[in-house]
């Protein structure tokens, strides 16, 4: 039996944390927040509980060996795109169905372009789910891969999304459709590898799923079964220092305190491990591109809104506009969008809202919090008030005015998210732009990272197949 010390509470530790346990190992969780789940967090005010982290359950198979008492529920549509001249489109997770929804908005030429696209993305999630999300990255394995010329030719290496999309599809509309789900790792789509086709495809060949009560629930159910299986979570417990030398000795706590292990398990982002828990220089070159950040607005609304879906996407007329702004880049900095794509999630479920109101969760893609060209100081006073204003304007402007229904409107930018979990800059998925994140395996013996900086990526399932990564490169207590 080892020791072992998993670093944050976060969906990708508190996983890890189970799996272990159950092989038989002694697990000790330390949280720096008072609660666990990451940034899988929620708030409530006045009746209304909103999601404030992941909103969609994808890929739920990832979570069937855990034992916990899940029971999520299909979303059909799983999200409904209101598209700049009127048309809007719900997708499915039925492929025919889509395609019949697909020709009724945007006509028969565009439903055969997304089949011709569809089996396309079904060969890339195909290679990427049996060489890439399952298994550590590493040398032998790219070598492998590199062999599978079929595989590799679909992953189609240095071609972007973006130019996936002009090859397969001529509406500019099911582009930009595609191009979103760059923003689903927190990338550019312009920038993004084609391998990303696989996101769109986990989400729509498996479905959208929502759990009752919010998928704050998700970390509930880990918490209990860490609580199951005898592990020891201590919250409030910042870690300072990785205790190490060739191999881990375990952890300095912020109070000084230290705690001994064999393995340490790092669910903290990777730019913070690397920067201040375990200072490796050459890790963090490697780490300089980072995700998206997201700027919020939690509504408590009047009425009832049955022109919206569970979740809503409204795209701007110039898409590439959003991206210059938000990703900045040579000669101009990165500013919040004055255009932008607008993400609406307002359950229908009478767990998160009094009767007869509804609770919007609005999300705008936002620069990272800081200072530099490709960031944006949101601590800079007046800019949230601001903000918050042109994004209802947008939203009024695109059909789904509020703000004569609103009872409030709570503000979360990037750097209120960097102050409640820790993520460098408030970004929402650590690393991105492309497809290989930081290795599982850190650079000294009995170190391992899981979570969204970490290999396969960002969002719950791959931060939950992360810490099945791990658990199984860990192996069973002996």
């Amino acid at each position: 039996m080892s020791e072992i010390v998993v670093i944050g509470a976060g969906v990708g530790g508190l996983v890890a944390a189970v799996r272990l346990a159950e092989a038989g190992h002694r697990v000790s969780v330390y949280e720096r927040s008072g609660a666990v789940g990451g940034k899988l967090a929620s708030y409530e005010r006045d009746g209304f509980r909103f999601d404030t982290g992941p909103s969609l359950l994808t890929l739920p198979q990832v979570f069937d060996d855990l034992g916990l008492d899940l029971r999520p529920e299909p979303l059909d549509p799983v999200v409904r795109h209101f598209f700049p001249g009127g048309a809007v489109l719900d997708s499915s997770s039925r492929h025919e169905d889509f395609l019949d929804r697909i020709d009724a908005a945007l006509g028969p030429d565009a439903a055969h372009d997304w089949a011709r696209f569809w089996r396309r993305a079904e060969r890339i999630w195909d290679a990427s789910w049996e060489s890439v999300l399952q298994r550590p990255v590493t040398a032998a394995s790219l070598a492998r891969l590199s062999w599978r010329v079929r595989d590799l030719a679909a992953i189609a290496p240095g071609r972007s999304l973006r130019a996936l999309g002009r090859r397969y599809l001529r509406d500019p509309r099911l582009r930009m459709m595609l191009d979103r789900y760059a923003t689903y790792a927190g990338a550019d789509p312009r920038r993004a590898p084609a391998a990303l086709a696989a996101v769109p495809y986990a989400e729509l060949a498996f479905g959208g799923w929502y759990l009752p009560g919010g998928l704050i629930t998700l970390a509930g159910a880990l918490r209990a079964r860490c609580d199951d299986l005898g592990v020891r979570i201590e919250l409030n417990a910042p870690v300072a220092t990785i205790v190490a030398g060739r191999r881990v000795h375990g952890i300095r706590l912020g109070d000084g305190a230290e705690i001994r292990a064999d393995v340490v398990v790092s669910d903290v982002d990777a730019v913070t491990l690397y920067r201040d828990l375990l200072p490796a220089p050459g890790q963090l070159g490697a780490l300089a591109d980072r995700s998206l950040a997201g700027f919020v607005l939690l509504l408590g609304v009047r009425g009832e809104s049955p022109e919206l879906a569970h979740h809503n996407v409204f795209f701007p007329r110039n898409y590439d506009a959003e991206f210059d702004a938000v990703f900045g880049g040579p000669g101009r900095r990165a500013r919040p969008a004055g255009d932008p794509t607008v993400f609406v999630t307002r359950a229908p479920d009478p767990a998160v809202r009094p009767a007869g109101h509804e609770a919007w969760f609005v999300l705008v893609n936002a620069a990272p919090q800081g200072i530099g060209w490709a960031q944006v100081d949101w601590r800079r006073a007046g800019l949230a008030e601001a903000y918050r204003d042109r994004v209802l304007e947008v939203l009024d402007a695109r059909g789904a005015g509020v703000r004569d229904r609103l009872l409030f409107a709570e503000i979360r930018t990037p750097a209120d998210l960097a102050d409640a979990t820790g993520a460098p800059g408030g970004t929402i998925y650590g690393t991105a732009g492309s497809l290989l994140r930081p290795a599982n395996r850190g650079p000294v013996d009995g170190l391992f990272l899981v979570g969204g900086s970490a290999h396969p990526g960002g969002g719950l399932p791959m931060v939950t197949l992360s810490a099945h990564i791990v658990a199984d490169r860990i192996g069973p207590a002996t």
